[in-house]
């Protein structure tokens, strides 16, 4: 998403530009890198409550950041984010607090930013009194309990969710999760890398599990996150019938998300409304609510982000299926995609997989997980046994690398050898040593 004054002015004279803003992304092998997004839960330890911005909140952590080398990012008044270097702070919309971090060419490089990241938040959390806790939905709070922050965009964002699902405000408030972004090398590669990758998300989607709580009860879910990506805004969530379709490629993608309806642009520093309006019909001068504004190439990199699918083509691919969880488990994020997809034999391996899958087994298997994680079924195959194939392919691709990166894996290779997510290890703390009481799960998922 643009920054103030960030934005690409270029006016769209030609639909062909939208293709070429995707196809620009296209990098040679030696230029591929790993770029990782997590999310995490603020908690006053006093009470567990979610922190406003002010007093001694959010903006305290940004403003203590700061010391630390981070330049703010403002939006009027108010600071909203850092940048240092490439990588970034920003804020959902309950506070949760990301790190984008830059694009790293080995995933040791990510643990280290990881790492210091983690201490940093430390360092400024503790004198404010303040935890965070990586988990894929809020284990306690109700919506309402949630704090806003001052960001222009969510609040046009807040007023549009409710039209067009049922669980977009929590998908703002609620949840958190970690995502990894990915290089492609040509259009070819891109198709099959988001084929393979956009099939597979249900999969990564139940060995991430770690949401199985709302407002202090089990839910029913084992990825109360996951549940709520299938009642967010059927517009622009889920997995794309256009990606799977013959001829697929970068202008496919560009006259998909012409249709998508937009959320905002920006003027002067200015959030203009345009919710609902498809951008195509802001290119042809069609939006009564954009009346006088000229679609540019920022507006339009601005609204590719506001397009939800599983997986996100931007001038990269961001996967983007998994509920956040402990350190281990945002380095395996990583490792398991760039093991699938960044190495010729193991995307190849993981394309055979996945080979003969239709689009609407692939979306029933998406509405089974959130509840059964592993046991749901793809074909008659249980998913745990496709996790096991599908891992093995990804320890391949790390050794090809030669970097010892499979060491990361780890954790993802014991939940699929054992079957129990971390959801389900969770509900067997909450049923013995919490004896019920769901809001311990802060101190024993704190980062």
């Amino acid at each position: 998403m643009s920054n103030p004054g960030e934005a690409d002015l270029t006016p769209i004279t030609d639909t062909r530009q939208l293709a070429g803003w995707f196809a620009a992304g296209s990098k040679p092998r030696e230029a591929w890198r790993i770029g990782t997004e997590h999310e995490k839960f603020g908690f006053r330890r006093d009470g567990l409550e979610a922190p406003a911005y002010e007093p001694r909140g959010i903006r305290a952590m940004l403003e203590g950041l700061q010391g630390k080398g981070w330049a703010p990012i403002m939006d009027g008044a108010n600071v909203i984010g850092l940048k240092r270097d490439d990588g970034s702070v920003s804020l959902e919309p309950g506070g949760q607090f990301e790190l984008s971090g830059a694009p790293m060419a080995d995933l040791h490089a990510t643990r280290v930013e990881l790492a210091q990241h983690l201490r940093e938040v430390h360092e400024v959390a503790g004198p404010l009194g303040l935890g965070f806790a990586p988990l894929g939905f809020h284990p306690m709070a109700t919506r309402e309990q949630m704090p806003w922050m001052p960001k222009g965009r969510y609040a046009i964002m807040r007023n549009y969710m409710p039209r067009v699902g049922g669980m977009g405000l929590d998908m703002m408030l609620r949840t958190c999760t970690v995502q990894v972004n990915l290089d492609f090398g040509d259009e070819a590669d891109m198709v099959e890398k988001l084929r393979v990758s956009l099939a597979l998300q249900p999969l990564a989607t139940a060995l991430f599990a770690n949401s199985p709580f709302r407002e202090g009860k089990p839910s029913g879910f084992l990825t109360l996150r996951g549940r709520v990506w299938t009642d967010t805004d059927p517009d622009r969530t889920g997995i794309p019938p256009v990606a799977f379709e013959d001829g697929f490629g970068f202008e496919r993608f560009a006259d998909y998300v012409l249709d998508v309806p937009m959320y905002f642009i920006m003027r002067e520093g200015q959030w203009i409304d345009a919710a609902g309006v498809p951008f195509r019909a802001f290119l042809r001068g069609k939006a009564e609510k954009l009346a006088g504004h000229q679609a540019t190439m920022g507006d339009w990199a601005d609204h590719v982000t506001t397009v939800f699918t599983d997986v996100r083509l931007k001038r990269f691919l961001e996967m983007r299926g998994a509920d956040a969880g402990s350190p281990a488990m945002l380095m395996a994020k990583p490792a398991f995609w760039t093991g699938l997809l960044y190495d010729d034999a193991a995307q190849k391996a993981a394309a055979a997989l996945i080979r003969g899958w239709t689009v609407e087994e692939m979306r029933a298997l998406r509405m089974a997980v959130p509840a059964q994680a592993l046991k749901a079924t793809i074909r008659g195959r249980r998913l745990r046994d496709v996790a096991l194939d599908a891992l093995a392919i990804a320890r391949e691709g790390l050794k090809a690398r030669g970097l010892g990166e499979e060491v990361y894996l780890a954790p993802l290779e014991e939940i699929a050898a054992s079957g129990m997510t971390q959801a389900q290890r969770w509900l067997q703390r909450y049923e013995t040593a919490w004896n019920g009481d769901a809001s311990r799960i802060f101190a024993e998922a704190e980062a």
